[in-house]
């Protein structure tokens, strides 16, 4: 797999529609303005493609933005719409390009600290964040600091306005992108990781397109081991990222 971090703008017409056509593969309620829209509030995507035929396999959407938290500047990445398809799944291909892409963009834009803005609507989602960082919020083996908590719910409010539940953590959006059939659900062997079970007992609505807000730091320090590998990976540019 290839994997290409691009300005939302240099996208080409085919790679917006391949992006949505991978999409609506996978995802029931996929509505062609709603797509434009979020990829309009986004500056950064990673395309993953085959090395071999150029199809697209996966995608992620990044917006990178400064706000202000009880006084301090810091910088915020937000992903937005993200997809890679079960024929990708055995390629480190995304979580590789994400976090090396990261690494080179938060010298461009960070002001201060730099936080990770993720929603969850699926465990596959969620379970990035024990395999890559050390502190995450929420988690099941620890209560989320309340200043974590605090930026949490900030942040999830500014974005997400009436959508977010403040009281579960769980955004609940007018047009939610539902798994199809084969893909959505928690495999019940899945369910002896703790981190899954937690993360299903906190969004229990995710079959029906929830999304558990969920925040870290990104910082060398906060790396799990697997996460400093992916850090480090050598790279050519901040355009062309070969995995």
């Amino acid at each position: 797999m290839n994997s290409q971090l691009i300005r939302i703008e240099e996208l080409s017409p085919l790679d917006v529609e391949e992006m949505f056509v991978l999409l609506s593969n996978h995802f029931q309620g996929v509505k062609r303005d709603v797509f434009n829209n979020d990829l309009d509030d986004k500056n950064w995507v990673i395309l993953i493609k085959d090395e071999q035929t150029n199809e697209l396999k996966g995608f992620s959407t990044l917006l990178m933005y400064d706000t202000c938290f009880e006084g301090e500047t810091i910088s915020i990445v937000f992903s937005g719409d993200t997809i890679v398809d079960p024929s990708a799944w055995s390629s480190s291909a995304l979580s590789t390009s994400w976090i090396s892409s990261i690494n080179k963009l938060r010298w461009e834009y960070c002001k201060g600290r730099l936080y990770w803005l993720l929603i969850s609507g699926g465990y596959r989602t969620y379970r990035f964040l024990p395999l890559f960082w050390q502190q995450f919020y929420p988690r099941y083996d620890t209560a989320t600091p309340e200043n974590i908590l605090c930026l949490i719910q900030n942040l999830a409010v500014k974005r997400f306005g009436e959508n977010y539940d403040i009281k579960t953590g769980v955004v609940r959006f007018a047009h939610p992108h539902i798994l199809r059939d084969g893909l959505r659900g928690i495999p019940a062997e899945r369910l002896q990781d703790p981190h899954i079970r937690f993360f299903q007992t906190l969004n229990p609505g995710h079959f029906d397109g929830d999304e558990l807000v969920c925040s870290t730091e990104i910082c060398e320090e906060n790396l799990t081991r697997a996460g400093r590998r992916m850090w480090f990976a050598r790279t050519n540019s901040v355009d062309q990222i070969p995995v």
